[in-house]
């Protein structure tokens, strides 16, 4: 077995992750070293190219990713039966700051996009119909299909309905979820015209939700409350036509590159993932950020045993504080629920080469780059600071990339190693971290971080990254809108009535 086999991530590591299937008997070189495989190892997954004593740590990334519960021999397979996390609960942190910021140069680069009248800018100009509850589902759908098949979407991107199961039957933090990320959805620039479909006896009353929303622009934004109208489905469909007829005139404009809010997201990770994908998001996102814009991490759960290297990025003690909060808040919430804090990876994840939390969390934060972070955002607010913020989301995938959509964020990246179907509210971009991915699910797959592998530089890499976001930030569809996937998820904690 050569070099270009395997990866040794860090000079401290005592595994190495290989890169293609290998079997018994095979020999791993390293330097001058020699590693004899003891048994065969599926690709993206450990092995150990020295020997771990039970009870000592298994170190990948220059980090700690647990320890081994049995001795494991150089040439061994590292997996999740002889490996078990060292997390537990909530902890004391100390702020001991680490800020470097990559040099890179400003390229002055613009997407076109829409200019909408509050100043904000979108990728897409689509028509929503957004329903306060669940019970107005079916009308809501029947709605976007008849505009659809009306106007053949000439002039807008999409026309979308959005059913979901809450704005009733719920009680505090749960209803004011629903409030907020109902409301961000209606605000997001995104739309170029958004219908609000109520019933009228739902907790999530149509006249409280006006007032909730606060400003909004009268000819993109409509109203309807099914039980005060004689016929909902004509109702609707004047309102719908009138919001079509003012979308259609919205056109793309020159946006600058600034103005771009991008959510970091992965699912369905794999052994490349820490290794291909999420690292091209990292310099991707310390390029964006360079150009004055904004990306966004989320996955509070996915940075335990990583969280102190976000922690230390904080550019104040204030943020550091509030970091420290985000992550003890999920933990509690964990415990709360008499759940483990480390009841992950997914199946799926360790057959593709994870073997527990703190592998995958560092993994999964090398998404956010080297960057300072300049805000932490609260489940269904907005991002208030440019640059790299943390908002607070689980790690469910429709759950976090709604979380994302609604902080602001145009657009989602979405790397993976198993793949999914999956789209958000907002153009949802897969990235696959290898080759047999992308190769294997071309209808699911818009990008192949997979080419890392093969001998593209990770320089070659973003530049080809950098042009393929602007084009999609510019119109260009992606998978998940060709196959006309548009879903989105509510947190929910709480009691249902």
């Amino acid at each position: 077995m050569n070099k270009a086999l395997y990866i040794l991530i860090h000079p401290s590591d005592n595994v190495a992750v290989v890169l293609e299937r290998v079997g018994k008997g095979e020999v791993l070189t390293l330097g001058t070293q020699k590693v004899t495989i003891r048994e065969e190892i599926p690709a993206g997954h450990k092995v150990a190219i020295a020997r771990i004593a039970s009870g000592n740590n298994v170190i990948k990334y220059g980090y700690p990713i647990g320890h081994a519960v049995v001795d494991i021999e150089a040439g061994d397979w590292v997996n999740e039966k002889r490996i078990k996390t060292n997390l537990s609960g909530v902890e004391n942190y100390t702020y001991s700051p680490s800020l470097s910021a990559p040099n890179i140069p400003q390229r002055n680069l613009t997407f076109n996009g829409y200019r909408r009248k509050n100043g904000l800018a979108g990728t897409r100009n689509e028509i929503w119909i957004v329903p306060t509850v669940g019970c107005v589902n079916g009308i809501a759908s029947q709605l976007a299909e008849t505009l659809r098949n009306e106007t053949g979407l000439k002039g807008v991107d999409a026309i979308v309905a959005f059913p979901h199961s809450y704005g009733c039957s719920q009680l505090g933090e749960d209803h004011e979820n629903t409030r907020k990320i109902l409301r961000d959805m209606v605000l997001h620039p995104n739309a170029g015209g958004v219908l609000v479909v109520g019933l009228g006896c739902e907790n999530n009353q149509l006249s409280a939700f006006k007032t909730f929303l606060g400003e909004y622009e009268p000819e993109r934004v409509r109203f309807m409350e099914c039980q005060k109208v004689g016929d909902e489905y004509e109702e609707g469909m004047k309102l719908l036509r009138e919001l079509y007829e003012q979308a259609v005139t919205c056109q793309r404009e020159p946006i600058p590159l600034s103005e771009l809010k991008v959510g970091l997201k992965c699912g369905g990770s794999d052994g490349f993932s820490g290794i291909t994908a999420n690292p091209l998001l990292g310099v991707f996102s310390d390029f964006l950020t360079s150009q004055g814009g904004t990306t966004v991490l989320t996955e509070v759960p996915e940075m335990f045993g990583a969280e102190t290297i976000l922690m230390n990025r904080c550019v104040t003690p204030v943020l550091f504080d509030q970091t420290v909060r985000l992550i003890n808040g999920f933990k509690e919430y964990y415990e709360a629920n008499n759940q483990p804090v480390y009841e992950n990876p997914s199946p799926g994840n360790k057959a593709g080469g994870i073997s527990t939390l703190e592998e995958k969390s560092l993994g999964c934060t090398q998404k956010s780059g080297q960057s300072p972070v300049c805000g932490v955002v609260a489940y269904g607010d907005l991002i208030r600071e440019k640059g790299l913020n943390l908002l607070s989301a689980p790690g469910n995938d429709l759950v976090a990339a709604t979380a994302l959509a609604s902080s602001g964020c145009q657009l989602i990246l979405f790397t993976t190693g198993r793949g999914t179907p999956f789209g958000c509210y907002v153009p949802t971009i897969k990235i696959s971290t290898n080759s047999a991915l992308y190769q294997s699910k071309p209808g699911w797959i818009d990008f192949n971080a997979g080419i890392l592998l093969e001998g593209k530089t990770m320089e070659e890499t973003n530049e080809l990254f950098i042009d393929y976001i602007i084009r999609v930030a510019s119109g260009e569809k992606v998978r998940m809108e060709k196959n006309g996937y548009h879903e989105f998820a509510i947190f929910k904690s709480g009691v249902t009535l």
